[in-house]
């Protein structure tokens, strides 16, 4: 039995008149005064409506607004007419920004340099996203003395300029492992990049020769935490290389402790004699079910 799942919106947009278009809640003053605010103001004033409203029909040929108050409220402040509209065929209130991730570091500076290469000026785009002329041409530069495999490993994360101005400062191969320490750890902070910076031997740096100075850190404490950072490295390989055979030889050993239990008499026998290691049995069972497998 073949079912249908019905699509939320119509395939095309539709430019409606403004007029037509009836807001669901008010933009109130502090709203219209909020740096958001502005922010869309001046993105919309230089290179229009990106994102359409979101819309459905009403009787009398009218539509409420299901998203894009503040966009609606820029449009009819500059003096537009209209609007091109997503058509919605539920009548369901919902933000976007709800439902999608926000833009890597990496998957901005693609858009901002690919608008560059189409001739938008660096100036334009400050304007439109309002900031500094500086964050943008910073963003344009990103990936300047980055590895392409520490690119492609950080594509999805979000990190700030900050971290991949220290990553820069060190070799690719170096760069590499920090990247992989950022994964592996869940932290993708400037705080934490440039304390790895700081952990990095001098040999591994991208100008060796260049005397590396940590705000706040003495030559000493510099030393101790390259030395600390080479052990944990060391540590964490000979961890990443047995980890797949550990779990392999875990579930193994699962299987049979688990057909073992399965066996009434002997579950019997060690709820009788043996009821701690019954109990913790089961618990690793249970564990192990739960770890991904190798």
């Amino acid at each position: 039995m073949s079912s249908r799942v019905r699509c939320a919106f119509e395939n095309e947009t539709r430019v409606l008149p403004l007029a037509l278009i009836l807001p669901t809640r008010q933009v109130t003053p502090e709203l219209r005064n909020s740096r958001r605010y502005q922010t869309i103001r001046t993105s919309v004033r230089e290179v229009g409506i990106v994102e359409p409203l979101v819309v459905h029909p009403q009787a009398g040929g009218t539509y409420a607004l299901l998203d894009g108050h503040l966009r609606l409220e820029v449009l009819k402040e500059l003096g537009a007419n209209d609007a091109h509209c997503l058509i919605a065929t539920e009548d369901e209130g919902y933000t976007y920004n709800k439902r999608i991730n926000r833009l890597s570091m990496i998957q901005e500076h693609n858009m901002i340099r690919q608008a560059i290469e189409r001739g938008l000026a660096p100036e334009r785009i400050a304007r439109a996203l309002n900031v500094n002329v500086v964050s943008i041409k910073q963003k344009q530069r990103l990936l300047h003395g980055i590895a392409p495999e520490v690119a492609e490993l950080l594509k999805d994360r979000h990190t700030g300029v900050a971290v991949f101005q220290a990553l820069r400062k060190m070799k690719p191969l170096r760069q590499m492992e920090v990247a992989e320490l950022m994964i592996a750890a869940n932290r993708f902070t400037v705080t934490y990049a440039r304390a790895l910076l700081a952990a990095t031997p001098r040999e591994q740096l991208a100008d060796p020769g260049k005397p590396k100075v940590i705000r706040g850190i003495t030559a000493e404490t510099l030393a101790r935490m390259e030395r600390e950072m080479e052990h944990l490295q060391r540590d964490y390989r000979l961890v990443e290389d047995g980890y797949g055979n550990a779990m392999l030889n875990l579930v193994i050993a699962k299987g049979y402790v688990s057909r073992l239990l399965a066996n009434e008499e002997v579950r019997l026998y060690l709820d009788r004699h043996h009821r701690e290691l019954s109990e913790e049995l089961r618990n690793v069972i249970a564990s192990v079910a739960r770890e991904p497998s190798p």
